[in-house]
């Protein structure tokens, strides 16, 4: 299988120091299903061309514990010329040092968009050209797509899924290479290693800054993870969590312009300052909870542990438990608490664990109220009603406080596009209307009644920019 860089930066040769390797030396590397070899076609100052050749050994594939008559399929396939994940794996044994963005030669080249096409001599993808186009015309790239198709002499075959590929962009060349890295395995719809934890992390840590806003990031974490649903539902959980800790460090607020907020608050010299919108609805639900005396409060889809930071303050409130989907949101609401030097007396009041909304969970049962906030707006509208037994009908605390967006409200940030959502997991946005009718159906189901409430300063037209529901059990 084959692999070639190409730059057209002047010099062109710059292209060896970003790669670490000289363009007059080939280079072979020993790898434990065969070689990688590295030369340049091409070099001179106009135009410079790398290529990765991996040569697969197909008898190193079925030795080993698992080689045996029943493995001896192995020896006759397409491994050894398509692109795979023993390329990714050879991608990163090779460019290992570029595919950390690094070059101390010319360490500002490596920070640099530079003209670069990547061709991919060979691709399976039975999604055909569609697929190609979904998944990389989102990250910039301008594609060069030809069918490897012998559908004239062998019409009885039918249509080819081999492509050759070529993408092309001004970017860096960090990216172009983690962006082929991830998506070869998502193309080729399969993994020649064991599929674990360990490559959570990986995909976390190379889709890091492009992958969280991808239209296709579900497909390509299901392919990428061999469709093992637990592992891609806990890459995704984890994913959006960090995207919305980095929004929560710029602005916190879940939609563009989303700053909306009161000068009510003085600073320490006594001069106003903004208030966001996100503070006042944890404001807002710490009051709803002091005022029915809840004691013992679930905060479900805690995420990195605002509210409960807010709770924990509160001496009021006796037991706080935190409850997420994603472990990576837990971490960091357990470092925002800093429940490891937590006093032992405080340590006592608050629990963190991980579990769904959407299964009944015997943890959740018992407690005097709990608190949703935004959180519903994030799951599949098909799995509202699990979510709905799960905590009025299994969990049943005395209170539910609930808070999500009033989509109405959207026309009042300048920055969102007409039928955009505020943020980009948003599966749905309701109006006051919806939310109230919704809200109305779940307290009349379950035994509770519910009060709806603005959330943040009051349009006379559009309403506040979230909306917050009370149930009380009857």
């Amino acid at each position: 299988m084959l692999l070639t860089i190409t730059t057209t930066y002047q010099p062109a040769t710059e292209l060896g120091y970003l790669l670490h390797k000289h363009p007059e030396r080939p280079q072979t590397f020993a790898l434990a299903f065969g070689a990688a070899h590295v030369f340049y076609p091409e070099a001179n100052q106009e135009r410079c061309t790398a290529t990765l050749l991996l040569d697969v050994d197909p008898v190193k594939l079925v030795r080993g514990p698992r080689g045996s008559a029943a493995s001896l399929e192995q020896y006759v396939n397409d491994r050894p010329y398509v692109a795979s994940s023993f390329l990714s794996v050879a991608m990163a044994e090779v460019f290992r040092t570029a595919m950390q963005g690094r070059c101390d030669m010319r360490p500002e080249l490596a920070q640099a968009s530079l003209p670069f096409s990547a061709t991919l001599s060979a691709v399976q993808c039975r999604g055909g050209e569609v697929l190609l186009r979904r998944l990389f015309e989102p990250l910039g790239y301008t594609l060069g797509i030809g069918a490897l198709s012998l559908d004239e002499q062998y019409p009885e075959w039918g249509a080819s899924a081999y492509y050759e590929v070529t993408i092309s962009a001004n970017c860096r060349l960090v990216d172009l290479l983690t962006h082929i890295y991830v998506l070869i395995p998502v193309l080729d719809n399969g993994k020649h290693y064991w599929i674990g934890d360990d490559e959570v992390e990986k995909l976390l840590r190379r889709g890091k800054g492009w992958l969280e806003t991808h239209p296709e990031r579900e497909l390509i974490a299901y392919r990428y993870l061999h469709h093992k649903p637990s592992l891609a539902r806990e890459a995704l959980a984890r994913l959006l969590a960090e995207e919305r800790e980095a929004l929560e460090e710029e602005v916190r607020p879940e939609a563009p312009g989303e700053t909306t907020g009161t000068p009510e608050a003085l600073d320490d010299e006594g001069v106003e300052k903004h208030v966001s919108l996100h503070e006042q609805r944890l404001e807002a639900v710490v009051g709803e909870l002091r005022a029915v005396g809840a004691r013992r409060v679930l905060d479900l889809g805690c995420g990195e542990g605002r509210l409960l930071k807010k709770l924990l303050r509160d001496g009021h409130f006796e037991q706080i438990l935190g409850m997420d989907v994603s472990y990576r949101a837990l971490e960091l609401a357990q470092k925002r608490l800093h429940l490891d030097t937590l006093a032992p007396a405080q340590k006592k009041r608050i629990n963190l664990i991980h579990g769904s909304l959407t299964y009944r969970d015997q943890r959740l049962e018992g407690y005097d109220a709990a608190a949703v906030v935004e959180v519903i707006e994030h799951l599949d509208q098909a799995r509202l009603v699990a979510f709905e037994r799960a905590l009025f009908e299994f969990a049943r605390p005395t209170t539910v406080v609930l808070t999500t967006p009033n989509v109405e409200y959207n026309v009042k940030f300048e920055t969102m596009t007409s039928g955009s959502m505020r943020h980009s997991d948003h599966r749905f946005e309701w109006t006051r209307a919806e939310f109230q009718s919704w809200a109305a159906r779940v307290a009349q189901r379950h035994g509770y009644a519910v009060r709806c409430l603005p959330l943040g300063p009051e349009d006379a037209v559009v309403g506040a920019p979230s909306q917050m529901g009370i149930f009380s059990r009857l």
